[in-house]
């Protein structure tokens, strides 16, 4: 795992597009050509918040990590308000590479990350049309605290409290 870089940004579309073919073939409409898009990419490595997961083949996975919530967050009755809070995004596991693991490590350097960062909590959203996502969060021991609705549907809101706030 790395930050990303400007450089990066081509591979990490090329990721997305391979994603959101692979969530398509199975009836996920989570992502599209609207989002996310080059625009989304680059304002996530310029700001910091891009990390990419390289394999000896090429780029595997992305998430990125900001302190910045969805206005719709606002309504969600979280549990954990105490201290800093980090919103993981766009996490992705290339096509290939899912099924072995690779989503629960990236979400492990994003804890890790966010505690070093000084941050006591992780939010995200996952759609709920996408199964393995919701259960990947569950199955880490995140807390469901609610749902809002973005462009393409119903997201599930999860939180977590980092290992050492608890």
């Amino acid at each position: 795992m790395r930050l990303a870089t400007c450089e990066d940004v081509d591979n990490v579309l090329a990721l997305v597009r391979s994603c959101v073919d692979h969530m398509r073939r199975h009836g996920i409409e989570q992502w599209d050509d609207v989002y996310p898009d080059r625009m989304t990419i680059e304002a996530d490595t310029r700001q910091c918040e891009a990390f990419v997961a390289n394999h000896e083949t090429g780029l595997m996975g992305y998430v990125a990590l900001g302190a910045c919530q969805d206005p719709e967050y606002a309504e969600v009755p979280w549990e954990f308000t105490a201290g800093p809070t980090v919103v993981i995004h766009r996490l992705m596991v290339d096509p290939a590479y899912q099924g072995r693991g690779y989503a629960k490590l990236l979400m492990s350097f994003a804890e890790k990350h966010a505690l070093t960062s000084g941050y006591r909590t992780v939010r995200l959203d996952a759609f709920v049309g996408n199964p393995r996502a919701l259960h990947l969060y569950e199955r880490l021991g995140y807390r469901e605290a609610g749902t809002i609705r973005h462009r393409t549907g119903q997201f599930r809101c999860f939180e977590r409290e980092l290992a050492e706030a608890r």
